[in-house]
């Protein structure tokens, strides 16, 4: 009796969850949480349609309503998760594999889940043998399972390249001989290491170097058509923005988008395997990222004798740059171009901006704009939704000329029959990846694996997929002679940026005025009066600095240059491939009143040139000490917290955090973007402090 209370008020409340307007088919609504030992799920019930067998005999087709209950885990162990990918009915569930398969390595190995999968084959094969009734549904959740190997083996080859042992593949190969001899995974397993090997091999005999004649060098040389070596200004604007566009297209595609996640991207630094680091697709596309940007700010100061007007037609070609690969749809390195314009050393020659026509300065606002912190970035997400699988791009303009030229350009596309691809700024995905690592926690307070932090992952990493089928719609070919010009350009670090361009427009300051730290960019953005020739400069976007990437054999740098002293970003965002800032005007996610999610760098010494950006939650009660030995952690270092100092950067310079101060109340709040703090040695502080000394004597003589 009390059994059949139960049922009957259970079916009451499925008929509640479901009391659905007419009309409304296939609907799925959240029950209720339901939980087991090793296992949270939701569970959703589903109102589906079907005929009765009355009806369908009587051939009325009767229309009747059944309601299906559907359990998705929420959280579990990794022997839950894996038993997951197989329904109990023994269906596959499409969406869960994908989400898994995506993103299980940031809780587990390859190895640990096939050894699972395999578990689970087995414990079905002996109940199958224990238990009849089950024999039919079982064998049906076993070849499921040998469906999820197969679409895993497909999709991520790489975790089975394991070299040289490749242990994954040969406990596969055993096990496919033991248990289903007549399935073809052994022979895959088998023919997977023969690859592998071959690969591995050709791998190796690339890296022998072969000695030539110096006679046949020569007469290589000779039979070779020479080429006068090319100028910036010589150089067609389409053609530069077609091979950056081309070489953006390239790396793009190869990123792997697993190396993205949050979990993985915060051990960038660290090796992996023999010279091997985490992620290096992902580095590779930021490194190109900081190569874009570094020349554009290496051609507009190396020549310091120039004048204001030629230094301007170099800004100005730098524009038009822009604005080709913005009709390209390459995002990636219109912000790279965009990032150098507004680094310091650049945006503060004062007049060769106003030198600008006024199209120029109109152009590279609405460009500029593009990228604008505002919302977490909002306008550059809609943009790159809007335009990813378009066939051009969407110009506007608020500048009549331009508005001309974007509709002949247009009308042009539309003639040609041009399609065009994207390739996005990376940048943006990895800022959100990582902050979805820093804000959820990776497990539940019950010790499981909190998947619904996974789920929130493939979302970005999906995107991401969706982009790079985008990328493939290029067509341009490698032109070796640019990038022979490319790779020739002699870049600078900040410090020789800086002492350029103070040379070219030395501070107009007093000394005294030298010394004190201006609250504010408001002077760079005044009028500037020449003669006759009036000018401004654009205006420049509120938190948006220099974000670019610099990267080596073991680290990522993200900075943001905004002053001499700081570096350069492309974010956790970029090194930042991605610039992380965000406006704290705007509610997020990743900040409440007691806390707030911040990057954080740590530099190794005076001579480090990149700078890694971390996440790190940031409570109200954390000190000084306390953060430093969250910096340290995240960086694998270690040693007393009295031997660093914390400062946070600024956007005209660095605040130093008191050693007993309470970071979260110190810390400046008022130019409203995202807190950057950086943690240095005593000594390398130090020693920093007596370069802006000297460096502010050599522009008092520069001056008088």
């Amino acid at each position: 009796m009390r059994a059949r209370e139960l049922y009957m008020k259970w079916i009451k409340e499925i008929e509640m969850a479901v009391s659905l307007t007419d009309g409304q088919d296939d609907v799925t609504r959240f029950w209720r949480e339901e939980k087991e030992n090793g296992a949270i799920y939701n569970v959703y019930l589903k109102k589906v349609t079907y005929h009765t067998l009355s009806d369908l005999d009587q051939c009325k087709g009767h229309l009747m309503w059944e309601t299906q209950k559907i359990r998705v885990i929420k959280a579990g162990t990794l022997e839950k998760l894996v038993e997951s990918l197989v329904t109990v009915r023994g269906e596959l569930d499409s969406t869960y594999v994908n989400v898994f398969l995506a993103t299980y390595r940031t809780f587990a190995t390859p190895i640990q889940v096939l050894e699972l999968l395999i578990k689970r084959y087995k414990w079905l094969e002996r109940d199958s043998r224990e238990n009849k009734e089950r024999k039919e549904n079982n064998e049906n959740q076993q070849k499921t399972f040998k469906s999820v190997i197969s679409v895993w083996m497909d999709t991520y080859p790489d975790d089975f390249r394991d070299h040289p042992d490749y242990t994954c593949l040969r406990v596969l190969e055993t096990f496919s001989h033991q248990f289903i001899p007549e399935s073809d995974l052994e022979l895959r397993a088998g023919h997977k290491i023969e690859k592998f090997q071959r690969e591995a091999a050709c791998s190796s005999d690339g890296e022998i170097k072969f000695q030539f004649s110096i006679v046949d060098e020569v007469d290589h040389m000779i039979d070779s058509e020479y080429q006068k070596p090319l100028e910036f200004l010589d150089i067609p604007n389409n053609r530069l923005a077609e091979q950056l566009t081309f070489k953006d297209a390239e790396l793009f595609k190869r990123v792997i988008p697993h190396h993205c996640l949050g979990a993985v991207w915060a051990r960038r630094d660290r090796k992996l395997g023999k010279g091997g680091t985490i992620a290096p697709s992902v580095l590779a596309t930021i490194e190109q990222f900081n190569r874009v940007s570094l020349r554009v700010i290496a051609t507009i100061l190396r020549t310091r004798e120039l004048k204001s007007s030629l230094r301007a037609k170099i800004l100005q070609k730098w524009i038009d740059i822009a604005q080709e690969l913005r009709q390209q749809k390459n995002f990636s390195s219109l912000k790279a171009i965009i990032s150098g314009l507004q680094s310091h050393s650049v945006y503060r020659l004062k007049r060769s901006w106003a030198s600008l026509p006024k199209e120029s300065i109109d152009l590279f606002q609405e460009l500029a704009d593009i990228f604008s912190n505002d919302n977490n970035q909002i306008l550059s997400r809609e943009l790159l939704m809007k335009e990813a699988t378009a066939k051009f791009p969407d110009l506007d303009s608020n500048n009549k000329i331009l508005r001309r030229r974007n509709l002949q350009k247009r009308r042009s596309w539309i003639e040609n029959g041009i399609v065009q691809g994207t390739v996005p700024y990376l940048g943006t995905f990895l800022t959100d990846l990582t902050m979805i690592d820093t804000a959820i926690p990776d497990r539940t307070e019950c010790g499981l694996i909190n998947f619904e932090k996974r789920r929130k992952e493939f979302e970005v990493l999906a995107q991401i997929k969706l982009l790079q089928s985008a990328a493939q719609i290029y067509h341009f070919q490698e032109d070796k002679h640019i990038w022979a010009w490319f790779d020739s350009v002699r870049v600078f670090d900040e410090n020789e940026c800086h002492d350029l361009s103070c040379y070219i427009e030395p501070v107009k300051e007093t000394p005294s005025r030298l010394k004190k730290k201006s609250a504010s960019l408001s002077s760079l953005l005044k009028v500037v009066s020449m003669g006759d020739n009036l000018g401004t400069r654009p205006a420049r976007l509120e938190g948006s600095k220099l974000s670019l990437v610099s990267c080596d054999s073991s680290s990522l740098s993200t900075s943001n240059v905004d002053s001499p002293s700081q570096g350069m970003s492309h974010s956790s965002s970029t090194s930042s491939l991605l610039s992380c800032d965000s406006d704290t005007t705007v509610s997020s996610p990743f900040r409440s009143p007691d806390t707030c999610v911040v990057r954080v760098r740590f530099e190794s010494g005076p001579e480090s040139d990149t700078h890694v950006y971390k996440s790190i939650m940031l409570k109200n009660v954390d000190h000084t000490h306390t953060v430093i030995d969250k910096v340290l952690d995240k960086y694998s270092k270690k040693g007393p917290s009295s031997n660093y100092c914390l400062l946070q950067v600024l956007s005209d310079g660095e605040l130093l955090i008191p050693e007993k101060g309470n970071v979260f109340y110190a810390m400046n709040k008022s130019d409203g973007s995202e807190p950057v703090f950086v943690v240095r040695t005593r000594q390398d502080h130090d020693s920093r402090t007596q370069h802006r000394k000297r460096g502010r004597r050599k522009l008092k003589n520069w001056s008088l």
